[in-house]
Parts: structure tokens; sequence; C-alpha cells
């Protein structure tokens, strides 16, 4: 039988680790049936929520190598849930943009982070879900704000 070290029960940071761990194994699992990974379902919510993007912003919004994503964004054309066409007046700039398909894929693959999200949190009343996605949404926030002042040109 494992037992966690209470001081390590003391660590927020050590139980947001482990509970996130456990909520990206959940939901990953759950992608993989469908052949599917969390990137996949993290560009297609990028090009649902906030429209077409051409391949190099895409992969600068998301923060991921260009030449990852072209390995994602492969994956998803061959599945039928993006459509990638060339710029004509430029034609290094791909644009890429969800399909029907692609738009009703994301719906399921919501459903399914909302199922392993119902099961994760089932210990807490509908009141403390919503302050724990209230602060983490804080939290969030703040991290996000650190990284845009450690970049570059800031």
């Amino acid at each position: 039988m494992s037992e966690t070290p209470p001081s390590l029960l003391g660590l927020t940071t050590y139980l947001l680790s482990k509970t996130g761990k456990a909520a990206r194994s959940r939901l990953a699992a759950r992608l993989a049936e469908r052949d599917l990974k969390l990137w996949h379902m993290a560009v297609l919510s990028a090009l649902i929520d906030f429209g077409p993007h051409v391949q190099r912003e895409l992969a600068s919004r998301l923060g991921i190598d260009r030449s990852d994503l072209v390995k994602i964004l492969d994956d998803l054309a061959v599945a039928g849930l993006v459509d990638r066409a060339r710029d004509i007046a430029d034609r290094r700039r791909v644009t890429v943009t969800p399909t029907q398909a692609g738009r009703a894929m994301l719906m399921e693959l919501q459903g399914e982070a909302l199922a392993v999200q119902k099961q994760l949190l089932a210990p807490l009343s509908r009141s403390e879900r919503a302050q724990l996605a209230a602060l983490l949404r804080r939290v969030h926030a703040h991290v996000q704000d650190e990284l845009e002042e450690s970049r570059p040109g800031c």
C-alpha cells in the first residue's frame, strides 16, 4: 500500500500536480479511444474558439513547436476534422479551418472532458466545484501573466 507523506499533503503545488496528472491521464485515455491526443483537442478548441488561423500563428498561440503542430494538423486533416489552404498571395502561409466534422468531434471531446471532470470532482458540492474553478482561473491568469512578462521584448 502506498501512503503519501503528510509533508507532501501540506503542499498545494504537490496536490495540484498529482490531481492534474490524474485528470490528464483519464482524459488522455478517453481521447485515445478515438485515436486522438490532448493536443488534437487543444488545436480544435483554438480553431473553433478563435476562428481559422495561419499555421504559424496557431503554433504561437498554443505555445507549440511548428513542426509538432504540422504532425497534429496532418492527423486532424486525415481524419477530416480540419482543412488547410495555402494563401494564394503568399504560398508559405497555410490557413487552417475546422470542418463541420471537427466541430462535432470537439463537442464529443468536451463531453468526455466534462465526464472526467465530474468523476474527479465528485467529492465536492456544486458550489465547491464553482469555487475551485474560479480559484484555478485566477491562478492560471497569474501564471499566464508571469509568462508574458518573462518573454523577450516585454
